[in-house]
């Protein structure tokens, strides 16, 4: 036979070898990835809009929460409050972020899920966890652009001021959120597989309202929990001027171990409740 024959030296065929990935399929994949997260990032857009009461509602019950504390404790206690003022304003706007960061995607699934589309979103071609990652992604922005509204707001009303370096306070903040994005995960597939789960939000939120305020130097053990060592490192570098080679290596580094764990460990629980859903035919179901 022929070398033209492709190699075959008898009347079989060749099985046919699926070519390897190339540069090209790598910037496809990225620019479907490109489309898809601004078609999320749209959709978030459209429905905070069509719904700007709540989205309104949302940041200005917090804010309101925080006026109260403020005003009521400078009336009964006005030097405990000015000694605590930085640790709150931080605290208040961590914990609005990471409300945002948690919450939004298990409310979002269940909102598919009243709309029948959640079957269309795990059917996409580019997988339902990049789906769900995005959406997450979509969310985090959301959440910073939320807390920067709410800062402003607290600087406004308190007539403080605060040392806001984006090149310190932007990566703390995304190294805070990692737990926070963790449990959110967790809370989708909860919400996948058992559909009301808003008694939990409220469990998750006041712990995670403990948690803020947590006296981490004290108990050292803390910093493995959600929230606590990024709401220690904002206050020392928003309220004491810190930049973030400035703050402690250690600390840094349990941050970004912490972030990292804490979400490798909701996505993996996050796919197994999934997989829970769909084998039990309930993800289109309500």
């Amino acid at each position: 036979m022929s070398a033209d024959d492709g190699g075959r030296t008898d009347g079989g065929t060749v099985p046919h070898e699926s070519p390897p990935p190339t540069a090209g399929a790598g910037r496809t994949s990225l620019r479907e990835s490109y489309v898809l997260a601004r078609a999320v990032a749209y959709k978030s857009l459209i429905l905070r809009v069509r719904y700007a009461f709540n989205t309104v509602t949302n940041l200005f019950t917090i804010y309101v929460f925080f006026a109260l504390l403020f005003f009521g404790g400078r009336a009964i206690a006005p030097q405990a409050i000015t000694n605590s003022l930085t640790g709150i304003i931080v605290g208040f706007f961590l914990l609005l972020m990471a409300t945002v960061a948690y919450s939004d995607l298990s409310w979002e699934l269940i909102r598919e899920a009243q709309w029948g589309t959640l079957e269309q979103l795990y059917m996409s071609p580019l997988g339902f966890r990049r789906v769900v990652f995005l959406k997450t992604a979509v969310n985090i922005l959301v959440a910073f652009a939320f807390g920067a509204i709410l800062l402003a707001l607290m600087l406004a009303t308190t007539g403080t001021t605060l040392a806001l370096d984006p090149l310190t306070v932007v990566p703390l903040g995304l190294l805070s959120l990692g737990p926070a994005v963790g449990v959110g995960y967790v809370l989708g597939g909860l919400a996948l597989l058992f559909k009301r789960v808003e008694n939990v939000f409220q469990i998750v939120q006041f712990s995670f309202v403990g948690l803020v305020a947590a006296p981490v130097d004290a108990y050292p053990l803390l910093k493995l929990l959600p929230l606590s060592l990024g709401a220690e490192l904002l206050r020392n570098a928003m309220g004491g001027g810190l930049r973030l080679w400035e703050l402690p290596t250690a600390d840094l580094a349990l941050l970004v171990v912490k972030a990292v764990v804490y979400v490798a460990v909701g996505h993996v629980v996050f796919g197994w409740f999934a997989r829970r859903a769909r084998d039990g035919g309930k993800l289109g179901k309500y």
